[in-house]
């Protein structure tokens, strides 16, 4: 006649076990095939002085190892398509899309050669930043990424910014798309090419994956909570740089010994000899649920997209320390609008940020409708309901780059407006011609 508390759930459990079965058409499950890029990508779903020569030679170097590693990456996917048994299994799952990370090609050419609806979680794609593939981008107030400039261009600025957008192009045209020629073609025959492996139906651009901060876990608490009213300050590389050389982790730990804040530091080397006791390494930390901390007043970091995302959306201002990437473009976006500086790490106990801009761009961006992961999974679904949404992906992929950037347009126009004024150059001639005739042959009469 008595059940105890754990019997009572039990049968609550059961009885809700039983309803689902007996009203199977309440939930349709989608089946998604997820293939994941690693580092920083997973986690979310000194350059100052250098020579223009030195740069450009950088450059080059970047691209020919970049090259490499798309010969290696293209072997791969030669290797995963002949794998019969590996792909009739993914046949035989009758997935409904893939969803994968456009940072590398392989997910999305598999789901071209499984014929899947495909989904990107992006902001990179093999190519480039993730909104110039299907974004229109104005070379006259959209900079290139890692150009350093901002959308308030001079007119030697944008000529900088289309010179630095023709060398992307002929990096992408020399070193990347011939490592796929032969593998495009194997594959999906002569007439397809390697950017429409990427005319995807829904690309989840990365900007709006925030969430409010949970509770930290007590050790982190009970720490941070010992800060008192100087509160504390969060530092991380992100996940490609888990330590530092040793000589440079012992000046940052030395400086941050001298500081009256707690120091979190996300960390993974040899314990520095500075170490001070006001600094607790971590191997992993709850990064967004720290920044959301009202004791977290500042945050050391690389400028990696998610650290600088989640620290606008908690409101906190960043002491940038760029390293490789698109580091430096991301914290001179901060730095331009006000919300950051860029600093080495000689000068990071400097307090320099504008506090009160900082807190209007995190109300700028949590000021939306609808919460982004909701969002995100609408679309999914979306995509799953309807097997693929083919018509909003975008055209532009289909267009040479001369109808793309309208230069057809531009040259019939100038063609027309030049046989306008030719036209008209012409009949100004002839009357000028006749009115000097007419006028010979009535001084010849009068003669």
């Amino acid at each position: 006649k008595t059940q105890c508390t754990l019997c009572k759930q039990g049968l609550v459990a059961l009885k809700c076990k039983i309803f689902c079965w007996l009203c199977p058409m309440l939930v349709h499950a989608g089946k998604v095939l997820v293939f994941p890029v690693d580092g920083s990508h997973w986690v979310n779903m000194n350059k100052g002085g250098m020579s223009v020569w030195k740069r450009f030679k950088l450059e080059m170097e970047q691209a020919k190892k970049t090259s490499e590693v798309q010969k290696k990456q293209s072997k791969l996917i030669e290797g995963l398509l002949e794998n019969k048994a590996l792909i009739q299994s993914l046949k035989d799952a009758e997935y409904d899309l893939v969803l994968t990370d456009p940072a590398t090609p392989t997910g999305a050419i598999l789901a071209q050669y499984l014929k899947l609806p495909l989904v990107f979680n992006v902001r990179w794609t093999s190519q480039g930043e993730g909104h110039f593939s299907i974004a229109p981008f104005p070379l006259s107030y959209v900079p290139i990424v890692g150009s350093e400039l901002s959308d308030k261009m001079s007119f030697f600025e944008r000529l900088l910014n289309v010179l630095i957008f023709g060398f992307a192009e002929y990096q992408i045209a020399q070193y990347l798309l011939p490592c796929y020629e032969n593998l495009i073609e194997k594959y999906f025959g002569p007439d397809t090419d390697y950017l429409s492996m990427f005319q995807a139906d829904l690309w989840l651009m990365r900007v709006d994956f925030c969430k409010p901060a949970k509770p930290l876990p007590q050790h982190l608490e009970d720490f941070v909570q010992s800060s008192g009213e100087h509160g504390v300050i969060l530092m991380s590389l992100g996940t490609l740089i888990g330590e530092l050389p040793p000589d440079l982790a012992e000046a940052i730990t030395a400086a941050f010994a001298k500081l009256p804040q707690k120091v979190i530091w996300r960390y993974n080397g040899d314990r520095p000899g500075t170490l001070g006791n006001n600094t607790l390494l971590v191997d992993w930390m709850p990064q967004s649920d720290l920044l959301g901390h009202p004791k977290v007043k500042r945050f050391v970091a690389h400028g990696g997209t998610t650290g600088v995302q989640e620290a606008i959306y908690h409101g906190v201002p960043i002491l940038g320390l760029p390293l490789v990437f698109d580091q430096y473009d991301n914290l001179f976006r901060i730095k331009e609008r006000g919300a950051g500086k860029v600093i080495d790490v000689f000068t990071m106990n400097e307090d320099i940020f504008f506090q009160g801009i900082m807190e209007r761009l995190s109300r700028l961006h949590r000021d939306q409708p609808i919460k982004p992961l909701d969002n995100a999974l609408f679309w999914i679904e979306f995509v799953i309901r309807h097997k693929g949404a083919a018509h909003l992906r975008t055209e532009s992929y289909k267009l040479p780059w001369y109808s793309y950037h309208s230069i057809d347009v531009i040259l019939f126009l100038a063609a027309v407006v030049l046989v306008i004024l030719g036209t008209f150059a012409l009949l100004i001639k002839c009357l000028c011609s006749m009115f000097l005739r007419t006028k010979r042959k009535l001084k010849a009469d009068h003669i």
